[in-house]
């Protein structure tokens, strides 16, 4: 591919709904669809197979470690073979991985397609990612970031819902053909985007052989580790556990939660652009701890809601704030690796939550996954109020 530089120039066109960026955002949505409609069928399935808890936090976990392990690669390659080839690779093999559950007759198949819908969910996402802050003016960045995210939030409120709906009334196989036909379209929409081209830098060609992070995006992706820990949590063991409960209604959870987090992402973005991250960290992950601890009490579908939203509110306030952060002092051909390292602390949040949190519902139950997924943020805050005070601190010695 012909590389060209790409510089941090203001664009002839302040607008953030330009033609690339609305292909961006329509393909995000399918590709996000159908990923968020086998989240919650998934462990289903699993249990379909005979697999208990310990299993099914072990399978779905694996998805996001091997998803870690490529983003790196996926960061130098977005600067090297270019977005385009990264993203639609991507595309490609989710497509293939997430066809292949058709056909799991066993555990040990689902576990490996998983780490193979891994591998394309690391490339596409940190593809994603980066062309979306390719192409939204700099001094917009916080709120398109936010639009950028409704079109996965989108997905959220109608993805968990109609896969669980779809999973009562067909096959599981027929459930993850049509989730692959939402990769399809994915790849189908992005194939008409005009993408921004990537040549070597003087910096580049002196790239360490282990370059496998961004320094500067490590203190936002740190923090959303901790939180992203609550979403395996929820994604994973939140379906069985409501079941176990006797309360019903869960596909209203996913709705509320999206559409809270969907609100949230309109005011939040705009909130970053003027004010900085410490206008909505501590507010949002003040919301998830009090979400997380109304899902450990759970009395009632009341509550589950009032979790949803809260929930929603606050996740949707800090990650794009998170991510804007993450992209903020790093330079423009640093960009893919930066959202490398932000995605890759993401899914490890993710991975960890649902893998450790298997182990906790099989000896304790799945209340305790919830106060687990509580003590979690809560150390987020306390790394986040240390970095203030370390930063504070700086300014004041110089």
């Amino acid at each position: 591919m012909e590389n060209i530089q790409i510089n941090e120039k203001p664009q002839k066109s302040e607008k953030i709904w330009t033609k690339n960026f609305t292909l961006l955002v329509l393909a995000n949505f399918f590709i996000f669809l159908g990923f968020q409609m086998t989240l919650p069928t998934i462990p289903l399935f699993i249990e379909q197979l005979g697999g208990n808890d310990q299993l099914i936090g072990l399978v779905v976990g694996i998805f996001t470690f091997s998803a870690l392990i490529i983003r790196p690669f996926a960061g130098h390659a977005l600067e090297s073979k270019g977005r385009a080839f990264v993203y639609l690779t991507g595309l490609v093999v989710f497509v293939i991985s997430v066809g292949s559950y058709a056909f799991a007759m066993s555990i040990t198949f689902l576990f490996m397609m998983r780490i193979v819908q891994g591998i394309g969910w690391g490339l596409s996402t940190t593809a994603s990612g980066t062309i979306a802050t390719d192409s939204i003016p700099a001094n917009k960045r916080g709120e398109g970031m936010g639009y950028y995210g409704l079109s996965g939030n989108l997905a959220l409120a109608f993805g968990p819902s109609l896969g669980l709906t779809l999973s009562g009334v067909l096959p599981f196989q027929q459930l993850f053909f049509i989730c692959a036909g939402l990769g399809l379209a994915a790849f189908i929409s992005s194939s008409f985007i005009k993408y921004k081209k990537v040549a070597p830098t003087e910096e580049k060609e002196k790239r360490k052989k282990w370059d496998l992070y961004e320094k500067s995006a490590l203190q936002p992706s740190f923090l959303i580790m901790f939180i992203t820990v609550t979403f395996g949590g929820i994604a994973t063991f939140l379906p069985l556990y409501t079941a176990q409960e006797g309360i019903t209604g869960i596909q209203w959870y996913f709705l509320l939660y999206a559409l809270a987090l969907m609100v949230s992402r309109i005011f939040a973005g705009k909130l970053y652009d003027k004010k900085g991250h410490r206008a909505v960290f501590i507010p949002g992950t003040s919301l998830i701890v009090i979400a997380m601890l109304l899902l450990a009490w759970l009395p009632n579908n009341e509550i589950l809601f009032t979790a949803a939203i809260l929930y929603g509110f606050g996740f949707g306030t800090v990650q794009p704030a998170l991510q804007a952060w993450s992209v903020k002092q790093t330079p423009v051909h640093r960009r893919g690796m930066a959202n490398a390292t932000f995605y890759s602390f993401f899914d490890i949040g993710i991975g960890l939550g649902a893998m450790f949190f298997g182990q906790i519902s099989f000896l304790f139950g799945y209340k305790s996954v919830y106060l687990s997924a509580a003590t979690s943020v809560l150390i987020s805050i306390l790394i986040y109020l240390f970095l203030l005070f370390k930063g504070a601190k700086r300014s004041n010695e110089i």
